[in-house]
Formats: structure tokens, sequence, C-alpha cells
């Protein structure tokens, strides 16, 4: 690994936020830049691919003149580029990496794609010192996956959605409330002013002895629940965001007695959950493991997690071989390449 000082900007443009960072392997996150187009897509109650890669097209190049002169650094100081090149929308990533690998091509430094779930799945460690093996949760409104993680890049996938995210199920939900978009945050604040949980709803696959998940049938007992109980969506809101995370605890709880790893890193957007901050404090003494967040601001999509993410693999010898500008919207974990043992640690 280099000592001198290397600087990797990142390009986050998956979905529906634009995010430039700049990442130094010295000084440790310089500059995180975002734009969210919630406002955009509230009306619609859910991100509409289209005007999301039309965004990013307005947004990414004054996101990053703006990370610059954060940093007080040119264009010129960069060493090495970082953007997700999938899983996500088609038309948002294409965005991101056909900006990336201009700028590769007329800086002539390397660019590497990066998958966006190791970037979810690295983000703890911006701020935190964690080694390695670990288990990661990560929860998003695209994913639920509980991951072995040997080292970084060596992932295996424990168990993981079998129909909604957890976090497309609390839109879902919002949505059958008639609150607003995305819909974690708005379910957490509603389901806050109850004071005595008096509605107990069932646990999703809480009999189940695999690590899967699955929200949809979640949803729809809220939904049926609401529609006879139209005055009751607090307590719905509450009981459902109860029984969401009490199956990602069971879940967790179980995969920490097969593996016997003492350490548990959950992130992604519903990682910012107040509630599940608290019930995993709680699993964290319980089962005598410790547990790793990322900071609010780097819970959802964000361009940090993507340099930090890209100034290891690129220090280490990772880069885009060619010039061809390429994508890959449902990009697994398992198929990454891992980076040595000695290096990781």
């Amino acid at each position: 690994m280099a000592l001198d000082d290397h600087i990797t900007i990142g390009i986050e443009t998956s979905c529906d936020e634009s995010g430039i960072a700049l990442y130094s392997n010295k000084n440790g996150l310089i500059s995180n830049q975002l734009f969210s187009q919630i406002s955009l897509h509230s009306e619609y109650g859910g991100v509409v691919p289209e005007l999301a890669s039309r965004d990013h097209i307005k947004r990414v190049f004054p996101l990053i003149n703006k990370a610059l002169n954060d940093a007080q650094i040119t264009i010129k100081d960069l060493d090495g580029i970082a953007y997700t090149s999938g899983p996500g929308l088609s038309g948002a990533l294409l965005v991101g990496s056909s900006i990336a690998k201009s700028l590769s091509w007329s800086l002539k430094i390397p660019a590497i794609g990066i998958n966006h779930m190791e970037g979810h799945l690295l983000a703890p460690m911006i701020d935190n010192n964690i080694s390695f093996p670990l288990l990661s949760l990560l929860v998003s409104g695209g994913h639920s996956m509980i991951v072995e993680v040997e080292r970084i890049g060596k992932y295996r996938i424990l168990g993981e959605t079998l129909d909604d995210s957890i976090g497309e199920a609390f839109d879902k939900t919002s949505k059958i409330l008639g609150l607003g978009y995305p819909g974690g945050p708005e379910i957490q604040k509603l389901a806050q002013t109850v004071k005595v949980n008096r509605l107990s709803f069932p646990i999703p696959m809480n009999n189940k002895p695999n690590l899967d998940f699955s929200f949809s049938g979640l949803k729809t007992y809220a939904m049926n629940f609401y529609t006879n109980n139209p005055t009751k969506s607090a307590e719905i809101a509450k009981a459902f965001e109860v029984a969401a995370i009490k199956s990602l605890i069971n879940k967790c709880s179980k995969a920490i007695d097969i593996t016997g790893y003492n350490k548990l890193v959950i992130s992604g957007g519903v990682s910012a959950n107040k509630h599940l901050r608290e019930e995993f404090n709680v699993l964290s003494k319980r089962k005598k493991v410790e547990v790793f967040f990322p900071s609010l601001d780097l819970c959802t999509d964000n361009g940090a997690m993507i340099a930090f993410a890209g100034s290891w693999r690129l220090r280490n010898g990772f880069f885009d071989k060619d010039d061809q500008i390429l994508i890959n919207p449902r990009w697994s974990l398992e198929r990454l390449s891992p980076i040595p043992d000695e290096v990781s640690n």
C-alpha cells in the first residue's frame, strides 16, 4: 500500500442521491457533498428512474467543484476515481460511470467501478477501526441481507429478502398510512408519538430456521389492519416498526450463533432508524458482540462510502482494465475480487 497521500474522488449516482466525496488515505474524508432528490420524487411516492437520471446530469459537476473547493484542492490533485457501477438504476449508473471514465481519460488517472453494497458495508469503517472477520447487516430501500465478511471483497451472503426489502416495506406502509416519501423517517416520526404500544403485529419469518427475510406479508398485514382501523395510524406505524426490526434482530442473533463472530456492522439507509439502533445495542450486550453503525450522514447513499471503498482498491492495484463504460445493475457482492488478508487487516 502506498505511503504517500492518495486522494480518491467518489461518485455515487445509483438511485436518487447525487453524492461526491474526496477521501485521503492520510487525512480521511476531506469533503462529502450530497444532493437528495426526495422533493423531486415525493409526489410520485417513489423514485422515477428517468427523472433521477436527468437530475444526476444537472448535479454531479457542480458537486465535484464544490467538493474540490471545500477541500481546497484542484482536480489535478486527484490520484484516482471511484464510481458506483452497480447495483442500481441503469440510467442513473450510466451518468456516474460516464463522468468517471471521462475524467479518468482526460486526467490520465485510474478509475474503478465500485459495488454499491460494498460501499454501504464498509461505510462504518470510515469512522471506526474495525477488524475482520465480521457479520454485516445491509438494510436499505433495495436490499436486506446478512453477509459473512472474511475480508474486504470476500463476502458470503447468509440470508436475504425473499420479496420486499425492509426499506421498500417502510415506503409502502408509509404510503398506505397516507404519509410521505421516503417512508422510513415518516414511520419513525409517527411511531415515536405512541407512548404505550398496545398493538402486536406478527414477526416475519420468526419460526423459520434460515436467515432469509420477508417483509411483504407484514406490509399486507398493516394494510388490512389499517383498512379496518383507519384511526389508528400511529399505533400501526409503531407495531409495523417493532415487528420489522424484531425480524432483523432475530435473524442476526441466529447468524451470530451460527458463525461465532463477535462483530456486527449494520449499514444502509434503514440503519439510521432510532428504534433499530436501540434494539441492536441491547442485542450487543445480550450476545456480547460489538455492533458498529455508520454516522447518520453516511447511512443513506453517499459519495463518501464509494470514495473510501475505491481508495482501498485503487491503492492495492485494482482498477478498470479497459476504456469501456460498463455498469452492472444486478452486481452481487459475492462476485467481487478480495483484497489480500494482510492488506485488509
